[in-house]
């Protein structure tokens, strides 16, 4: 077998002039393991929110916004209460937000009607442009998505996802991350995906470079309407091919691939094997559309703005307890009640959300890989480092594969000043500085550049994720049209030939 051979070309750096001495500080403690981190998670918490949410009567987007104690609004404000206690609680650690619009959207918004979330913002530490953000709706409905009078307890749909989103912020805002982490309660997702539509505006506003949303919509029951039961497993939805970039992107596609590759799929890939390393007795199952058969939610909106997501669904639905009126027919219960809650589940899922929060904001921002090796028997990778990476992995697997089947650890070592070189038994890593030709300042920026001899281009799809100092691994990046963690932008076009 061939042995690989790889070269790491790392780029420009300045020259940084000598830090002055300072007294050293005492060394931070190590961070919890991400298993300690989900095993706080309170099923007696969740329990007493959903409790709470459900003593609001309806939340309905269109139902009351002033009443003290019953409707959108009175829920929208215990909401920011148990923010901002909780923010108390970690020394200020959480700032505010609840960013809203005046809607009319005929026919479920037929007059202007107030549509508001409610967020809180654990900013990160040395990142906190970067952010990842977990979302449930608080809006709740009965069988007449017009209906806002007759209660309507949304104790599954959505009171799951939003005492999740209350859950992690309560257990994360303990720790400290270096990327930003949002937890939002949404509105309006029964009337139209208002209230992701809204945060995703203000996320471009606050040129927040978002790196994934967590989307839980419906995430509180084991058992089915049918009595079908699985409490091992929570579905996670994926789009393939990127949706943002629209015709464009896929003439890209068409030619050098990507389509099971976007950043959501990747990400569906990364919960998956989070889930099968924490020991929770919890399982991915990866589903691969964006959502459930002809429905959606908000993590679409995300979607629909180039921000990479998915949606957190229960393994099997009961369909006699969500969207339905309170009653009794033939025997049969109806109702979104929260005698139907699985509480165990729901906690399961919960931890799962939690330790993803924070797998993604210690881990660096996923690479920007590009792939050549046409007509080549060899293929070549090559990125930009990343702020905050230690090191990289690079992954391939068959075109037919859903997986990645191959890996290899690209490390080396950083060097500033003059042009400087190192074997470190993987590959060379190359460090200097230039001086532009238009300005003549001193800078620039680092790429990698990595060969894989003997693997053929045509037969495989290639990426690569970024590592941490500690460890902490980012999702893989596929090097497809779309595949970075951003929004995808048209590449230039090719100089023309001489």
């Amino acid at each position: 077998m061939k042995r690989l051979l790889f070269a790491g070309l790392v780029l420009v750096l300045a020259i940084a002039a000598p830090a002055t001495a300072q007294r050293r500080a005492a060394p931070e403690p190590p961070p919890a393991s991400l298993t300690a981190i989900a095993d706080q998670v309170s099923e007696q918490r969740l329990r007493a929110d959903i409790e709470r949410l459900v003593g609001f009567g309806t939340r309905h987007t269109l139902s009351s916004q002033d009443h003290p104690t019953r409707g959108i609004g009175a829920s929208l404000r215990w909401t920011r209460a148990e923010f901002e206690r909780i923010g108390r609680e970690c020394g200020n650690c959480l700032t505010f937000a609840e960013p809203e619009e005046m809607v009319t959207a005929p026919p479920r918004v037929p007059t202007p009607t107030r549509i508001r979330n409610v967020i809180a913002i654990q900013r990160g530490t040395t990142d906190p442009n970067r952010v990842i953000i977990i979302t449930g709706h608080i809006d709740s409905r009965v069988t007449d998505v017009m209906d806002a009078t007759s209660d309507a307890p949304g104790a599954n749909d959505d009171g799951s996802g939003t005492v999740a989103v209350i859950e992690a912020a309560r257990v994360l805002s303990k720790h400290r991350f270096p990327a930003t982490i949002v937890y939002a309660a949404l509105s309006g997702e029964e009337q139209g995906l208002h209230g992701g539509r809204i945060l995703t505006n203000y996320a471009k506003a606050q040129g927040w470079q978002v790196e994934a949303n967590l989307n839980n919509d419906i995430i509180g029951n084991s058992c089915g309407s049918d009595g079908v039961c699985d409490a091992a497993n929570v579905r996670v939805f994926s789009e393939g091919l990127r949706w943002q970039g629209g015709t464009d992107i896929r003439g890209q596609v068409r030619s050098l691939g990507g389509e099971n590759d976007s950043p959501g799929r990747n990400l569906s890939r990364f919960l998956a094997t989070l889930a099968g390393n924490l020991g929770l007795g919890l399982e991915v199952r990866q589903i691969w559309r964006n959502d459930r058969f002809g429905r959606g939610g908000d993590h679409t909106e995300f979607l629909n703005a180039g921000f990479p997501a998915i949606r957190f669904s229960v393994a099997v639905e009961d369909y006699d307890h969500q969207h339905q009126d309170l009653r009794t027919e033939n025997g049969t219960v109806y109702g979104d009640t929260i005698d139907e809650m699985d509480f165990a589940y729901l906690r399961k899922v919960t931890a799962l959300n939690v330790a993803a929060l924070a797998a993604l904001a210690r881990a660096p921002m996923p690479p920007e890989p590009r792939v050549e090796g046409a007509l080549s028997t060899d293929t070549k990778l090559q990125w930009r480092s990343v702020e905050g990476a230690n090191h990289y992995v690079v992954r391939w697997r068959r075109t037919d594969s859903n997986q990645w089947e191959h890996i290899v650890r690209i490390t080396g070592r950083r060097f500033t000043g003059p042009p400087a070189r190192t074997e470190d038994g993987q590959g060379t890593q190359v460090c200097e500085t230039f001086t532009t030709s238009s300005d003549g300042q001193r800078g620039g920026g680092c790429y990698w550049e990595v060969t894989l001899p003997g693997i053929r281009v045509d037969d495989w799809v290639f990426g690569v994720s970024s590592v941490a100092a500690d460890g902490s691994e980012s999702p893989v990046a596929s090097a497809v049209p779309g595949g970075a963690f951003r929004p995808w932008t048209p590449p230039p076009p090719a100089p023309a030939r001489q």
